[in-house]
């Protein structure tokens, strides 16, 4: 009990350190727009994962608190961050296309600042390339200390030089940050940090950290203070969210968190991600069956349907493993919906294991599939693996199995039509202002005719059409 209270401790300490610097450069982004009559602007750009995009909103909410306005303009911005990816090789890619244009743009406005920030950050081939090319990034940290960015601004502006702060592990989760949600009525809420998988395809757990998990009072405070805010949807990240309370000191099951948090007046809906095959246990499945909140959709990453091929990506589960998982989860509630991630052409795949792929897919029936080409990622031991596939093999695979998926998709959508469901009207069509679009229970994206006031209610809708990827509804 004395060790959680020093942990306590040690998180209000920290976060009072960072509210005393958000201070200071308050003052200083005050005082500029009392001289000039403008505000300083900032552009935040996350890429990658749910997670990527929930840490972003605490840097958003800190960037608000120092006095910046957020511009969807990089030209405009005078502080410039942006919350990295390194799970695939185009994303980190597209972070260096970024900087070479910043270069450019620093010429022309020098006293802009730029952040960077993220998975990215935590590689040390990463931080050699940045420190020999791209001299013009003014602070480099990296996924441990987000809540340090107030400071490192401040050192920033102190010192003029370039600030480097990348920890190689977690040393506290800092409580209570400031945050700019993108939607009022949904939120992410972060239950757990890290992992502890090592898929040998995945870089995640080398730059992300062993598993770290919140506790079960912090969390529910956490939401408790959305509910109380308008939330109507909370959705609970972590790499592997089945996992969640193993490091606690009292060890606590996500299905009993699932309880817990079903019971917060308030909240409507709850969803859940990631899911690990191997994790996903009976009690788990129960517990899903039984909160009424919790939404009936699962994703459910397989990676691939071939035992032998799960065995090289280091997954711990076998294909008829999975489909046994499947089948409970089924048998619990015939109506969830299941969706998937999958990886083809990983190394030693051959036409025999892709077919085994083929093959869960025809006997699971996802109603979205999220498809990958392998992408080698330096520092993991697939990319040292022999018997990598061709691209050219690949990219027939990844085609046919795209010829597998969608009509399944658009039949599990058919089913749909004439049903009344419930939907969250999440925002104005991009292509209609007289359409909204949403997400109903079982996760399926509707668009209907609606004014924006409805926007962060739950509205029935009966469905009467079917777009395959999407579905047309009309007001009940």
């Amino acid at each position: 009990m004395n060790e959680t209270r020093k942990e306590i401790a040690v998180d209000e300490s920290e976060l009072f350190r960072q509210l005393e610097y958000m201070h200071l450069i308050r003052q200083k982004n005050d005082e500029y727009e009392s001289e000039t009559g403008k505000k300083k602007k900032f552009y935040s750009l996350a890429m990658g994962c749910q997670m990527n995009a929930h840490d972003s909103e605490k840097l958003e909410g800190m960037l608000d608190k120092m006095g910046y306005e957020r511009t969807d303009e990089e030209m405009e911005a005078d502080f410039v961050i942006y919350n990295t990816c390194c799970v695939r090789e185009n994303a980190e890619q597209k972070v260096y296309g970024k900087l070479g244009w910043l270069k450019h743009y620093k010429k022309d406005k020098p006293d802009t600042v730029i952040a960077l920030c993220g998975c990215m950050m935590q590689q040390d081939t990463v931080l050699k390339t940045l420190r020999e090319k791209y001299r013009h990034v003014d602070i480099v940290f990296g996924t441990f200390n987000l809540y340090k960015l107030p400071e490192l601004m401040n050192t920033r502006m102190e010192s003029g030089e370039t600030v480097y702060d990348i920890w190689q592990e977690h040393e506290e989760i800092v409580e209570d940050l400031p945050s700019i949600r993108q939607f009022p009525y949904k939120a992410s809420v972060n239950i757990m940090f890290g992992c502890n998988n090592f898929c040998s395809y995945c870089i995640v757990p080398y730059v992300r950290g062993r598993e770290r998990s919140r506790s079960v009072e912090d969390i529910l405070a956490e939401v408790q203070k959305l509910a109380d805010d308008g939330v109507k949807e909370i959705v609970l990240l972590g790499q592997n969210v089945n996992s969640y309370g193993k490091s606690l000191d009292e060890p606590v099951s996500f299905a009993k968190l699932l309880r817990i948090l079903n019971e917060v007046e308030g909240i409507e809906r709850i969803r859940f991600m990631t899911s690990h095959p191997k994790d996903l246990s009976d009690e788990l499945i129960e517990a899903m069956k039984d909160c009424h909140k919790v939404c009936k959709s699962l994703h459910l990453p397989v990676q691939a349907g071939s035992t032998e091929i799960l065995r090289r990506m280091n997954r711990h589960y076998t294909k008829e493993s999975y489909l046994e998982t499947v089948r409970k989860v089924k048998e619990a509630m015939p109506d969830i919906t299941l969706s998937t991630d999958i990886i083809v052409g990983f190394p030693g795949e051959t036409e025999e294991d892709f077919q085994e792929t083929l093959d869960v897919i025809r006997m699971v029936g996802y109603s979205t599939a999220y498809t990958f080409i392998y992408s080698k990622r330096t520092g993991t031991p697939a990319a040292t693996m022999e018997n990598q596939v061709e691209e050219e093999v690949i990219k027939d695979r990844f085609d046919r199995m795209l010829d597998v998926l969608n009509p399944m998709i658009f039949d599990l959508n058919r089913k749909m039509v004439g049903k009344v469901v419930t939907v969250l009207a999440e925002e104005v069509s991009k292509h209609n202002e007289d359409v909204l679009t949403g997400r109903a229970d079982n996760n399926a994206l509707v668009h209907f005719k609606g004014n924006k006031d409805l926007i962060g209610q739950l509205v029935p809708v009966k469905i009467v059409d079917n777009k395959t990827f999407y579905l047309i509804a009309e007001r009940v």
